[in-house]
């Protein structure tokens, strides 16, 4: 039988298009295998299907002690950076991992193992809960979040009924009737600035206050015509109508043009208390951690680095920054001139583990007329850090604030001594500047105080270069010897300390004079030496200082010196 024509023809075109659907297939599996050997599959980009799914897979995955960690303990004080870090994490570990990493970098002694910042942080959340609750927890209301985010405020003016109110001058005068309200007072805030005040208003009468930047906001009057006047309304000299259109409806008075041009400081302090408060100084970090090459002009800073010991295994380190203010920048504002100086300290182990960490910022302020007078001066900074012996790694970084460019680092090793129990021993020989007993309620604690002592050492540009006095200045001497021997029958101490002043030029002792240990503290293993000697008998030169202790029931000697010049 056969086949008729059309038929043939049609198999022939269907093998025809079988055998091209083939080969395009073909082509397309060969072309999608190269371009898959070209481009890794796992990071293609996704589709917006794709990225929607895995979105809400994260969220489904992020629940339990995770979600309030991050919803709840730190929703004021983390960074939109560090909570998208966070979302993207895909196990429990590496979110563990993240936490305790969130708290490191905001503990203030990452060598403890308690860390004061999260202790401090969750008790304010505790305390906010406490006493701000307002039909929502306390952590999520205003006075909360500012709580938990600066703590407690230096003062408070509290109106908790509102009532009758007369208004300061500066928010127009006059009387009128509030709302319940509060101002929070703080001194300075990292980040926002100085004498910050905080307004909070309950306008709905149900202890929810919330944060304002208006101050009328607090006037119950404010929309009644001819109620709650300011001074400038009852004198006539102005209406209702003609208080400012701006962020405060405050009303025409003396300080009017002073109250529109500061609406935008005003903004701007309300988008900083908002804002999460910064891990501090993260700029000189890199400095220090990354080693980034200077770009502006060096700021010159000079360290002293001392050694006192607490107990059988931990030294206290005193640190000392000395900067001179005419390498600091000043700016000038209504007759006053500041230099701030933002500084960051670690110390590391060999191994690269940090151990201490410090940061702080040194503000110097003084009448613009005086500015110049003071340029020679030098401005002083103490830091007392408490180690283990050993070998560490001491690196500071500094910036002027007020020029950016300005920065200044320094690095070194740093040698913490061990002080044997049996070993006559001490402290490193400090020159100071100033030397004076503290009240008791200041002992042990602020800078440059040691034990009852305010001791400010004087500083040298280097180790190889002497510190230098004036020879109308004193010359104080501060030492603490260690491990005495005791008398086991009389429970004393028996040793001998000679002081002497040597001329380095012509080695000649100028000044000598010995004192037996009982005068300085004879039932105790551990004597403190404070010296105050005048230098006006000195001619300009030269000099060092000696101390020697010879313990007689011990036999032992030690023998510290320092060098000094004398201009």
């Amino acid at each position: 039988m056969r086949t008729p024509r059309f038929l043939m023809t049609a198999l022939v075109l269907i093998v025809l298009l079988f055998a091209g659907g083939v080969a395009r297939l073909t082509a397309q599996s060969a072309g999608s295998s190269a371009s898959n050997q070209e481009k890794d599959p796992t990071k293609r980009e996704l589709t917006d299907q794709e990225k929607f799914k895995r979105q809400r897979a994260l969220r489904q995955e992020l629940k339990g002690e995770y979600k309030t960690w991050l919803d709840q303990d730190v929703h004021w004080i983390i960074s939109d950076e560090e909570a998208k870090a966070f979302k993207s994490l895909s196990n429990d570990e590496e979110r563990d991992a993240f936490i305790e990493n969130f708290w490191l970098r905001r503990n203030p002694n990452p060598d403890s193992p308690e860390n004061e910042f999260r202790d401090e942080h969750y008790r304010r959340i505790t305390y906010a809960n406490e006493h701000f609750a307002a039909g929502k927890p306390g952590w999520k209301t205003d006075r909360g979040h500012m709580y938990i985010s600066f703590g407690k405020p230096d003062s408070i003016d509290s109106h908790p009924s509102g009532g009758n109110y007369e208004r300061p001058v500066e928010e127009g005068g006059g009387s009128t009737v509030t709302f319940p309200f509060e101002v929070w007072h703080y001194r300075y805030l990292e980040s926002v600035g100085e004498n910050i005040d905080i307004e909070f208003v309950d306008t709905c009468m149900c202890g929810d206050y919330h944060m304002t930047i208006d101050r009328s906001e607090k006037d119950a009057l404010q929309k009644i015509p001819g109620a709650g006047l300011t001074m400038m309304e009852e004198m006539g000299k102005s209406s209702k109508q003609d208080r400012l259109n701006g962020i405060e409806a405050l009303g025409k008075g003396p300080l009017s043009a002073q109250n529109e041009t500061r609406e935008f400081d005003r903004l701007e302090m309300f988008a900083k208390l908002n804002a999460p408060p910064p891990v501090k100084f993260k700029d000189l970090e890199g400095f220090m951690s990354e080693h980034k090459i200077l770009t502006g002009p060096i700021f010159p800073f000079d360290v002293r680095m001392d050694f006192v010991k607490l107990t059988s295994d931990t030294v206290l380190v005193p640190i000392t920054l000395q900067i001179k203010n005419s390498d600091i920048t000043f700016t000038t504002k209504d007759g006053v001139s500041k230099g701030v100086v933002n500084i960051l300290g670690r110390v590391t182990t060999i191994t690269h583990r940090i151990v201490q960490t410090f940061e702080d910022t040194v503000e110097i302020t003084q009448p613009s007329e005086l500015l110049a007078k003071t340029q020679s001066n030098q401005s002083v900074y103490w830091k007392a850090l408490p180690l283990r012996p050993g070998a560490y790694r001491l690196d500071i970084a500094i910036k002027d604030v007020n020029d950016p460019d300005h920065i200044g680092i320094f690095a070194q090793s740093l040698n913490v001594p061990k002080y044997d129990d049996e070993k006559l021993s001490a402290s490193t020989l400090v020159l100071a500047d100033k030397m004076e007993k503290v009240a008791s309620k200041q002992i042990g604690a602020g800078s440059f105080i040691i034990g009852n002592t305010y001791l400010r050492p004087r500083v040298s540009a280097n180790q190889f270069t002497p510190v230098s006095f004036k020879r109308d200045q004193r010359l104080n001497l501060w030492m603490q010897i260690y491990n005495l021997g005791i008398d086991e029958k009389l429970r004393t101490n028996s040793a001998t300390v000679l002081y002497q002043i040597v001329d380095t030029a012509a080695n000649k002792t100028v000044l000598e004079t010995m004192e037996d240990s009982s005068r300085l503290g004879r039932n105790s293993d551990q004597l403190t030496i404070e010296k105050s000697v005048p230098l006006a008998g000195l001619q300009s030169g030269k000099y060092k200082v000696v101390i020697k202790v010879n313990d007689a029931i011990s036999k032992q000697e030690i023998a510290q010196s320092v060098p000094f010049i004398v201009e």
